[in-house]
């Protein structure tokens, strides 16, 4: 796959998200990257460590239905973990804040996003 010539985050970003190009598959990594965040909330909040668990399965789950059932893909964090993490939370924020399409264009994807 092309992401293992990825060298560094920079190269592996328009990978990142060319891999992500459908909509629906952006949208289930949204509610991915809130489940995780909300589960770190509710660890805080709580104490209760087992929330850890809740925010992986909800994750993966939304993230990974995106990948097999819309993109028809393999999730990129089977190559690189650390940086697949980092570009979820990326295209999360960059979408919330309405700067997505800049990136998605210049990725070769078009303002979808």
């Amino acid at each position: 796959m092309m992401s293992k010539m990825a060298s560094s985050f920079t190269e592996f970003w328009p990978i990142y998200l060319r891999a992500h190009s459908v909509p629906l598959c952006r949208a289930l990594h949204y509610c991915a990257s809130i489940c995780g965040l909300a589960a770190i909330a509710l660890v805080f909040a709580t104490g209760n460590l087992w929330w850890i668990a809740f925010g992986l399965v909800g994750s993966y789950a939304f993230a990974w239905a995106g990948h097999f059932k819309v993109e028809h893909n393999v999730p990129l964090t089977f190559q690189h973990p650390f940086w697949s993490l980092i570009a979820d939370y990326r295209m999360f924020f960059l979408w919330v804040d309405g700067r997505l399409g800049a990136h998605l264009a210049a990725a070769g994807v078009g303002a979808k996003g």
